[in-house]
């Protein structure tokens, strides 16, 4: 099964406080290829600060000719289908995949791997966790700007293949399933290995 890459810009921090998507992309990946991608800005009918404009580079007049929100999270529900989910600070993407689709209804039940999780357990020593810093830690480049919502789910895509192959490397993780990276990432720094050998007893015992 392919694995949704998933990233959202949006007016603020939080859908609690009346924040909104103005951008979502996804990157399908399958082990490490990318197989499809989806893109568009969204127009949720709300103001988006000078600070955010200056931020993504997305405009309040760049959202005014974009589809509305709901059909375009629709689409975007139909694209990832039963798919897993990662996300780089996957828990900001995640409320905001939650709160989209509430308003039209419809689950989002999928399961979220945190790259940013991730890294801090395998990479402990890069000096920040941001995106951009993690790239460059590991030489990995942006195809546009960053805080643009492909450009950033791409890069999150090969970090994501990173991950994998330094799993491989480090504890012959031959078959990274995503569920194997929920635990990863929920395992203390220390017990990475550990925990992968829990999860792999029962598959070779």
């Amino acid at each position: 099964m392919p694995i949704a890459i998933i990233d959202f810009e949006t007016t603020g921090l939080s859908p609690t406080m009346g924040d909104r998507a103005t951008e979502v992309a996804i990157v399908l990946v399958e082990g490490d290829r990318v197989v499809d991608r989806f893109q568009s800005l969204m127009n949720a009918g709300v103001h988006i600060n000078a600070f955010i404009e200056s931020y993504t580079g997305i405009t309040n007049d760049m959202v005014r000719a974009a589809p509305p929100a709901e059909s375009v999270m629709a689409d975007a529900a139909r694209f990832v289908g039963d798919a897993p989910m990662v996300a780089h600070n996957a828990s900001f993407d995640r409320r905001f995949w939650a709160a989209e689709l509430a308003r039209l209804d419809m689950p989002a039940a999928q399961p979220f791997a945190c790259t940013m999780l991730l890294a801090r357990r395998l990479y402990p020593e890069a000096r920040s966790f941001r995106l951009a810093s993690l790239a460059a830690f590991h030489d990995l480049s942006f195809s546009g700007r960053a805080h643009r919502a492909m450009a950033d789910a791409e890069v999150t895509a090969a970090l994501l293949a990173r991950i994998h192959r330094d799993l491989e490397r480090r504890y012959d993780v031959f078959d990274c399933t995503h569920d194997l990276l929920v635990k990863v990432q929920k395992a203390p720094k220390t017990k990475v290995g550990e925990a992968i050998r829990r999860y792999l007893e029962p598959v070779v015992g």
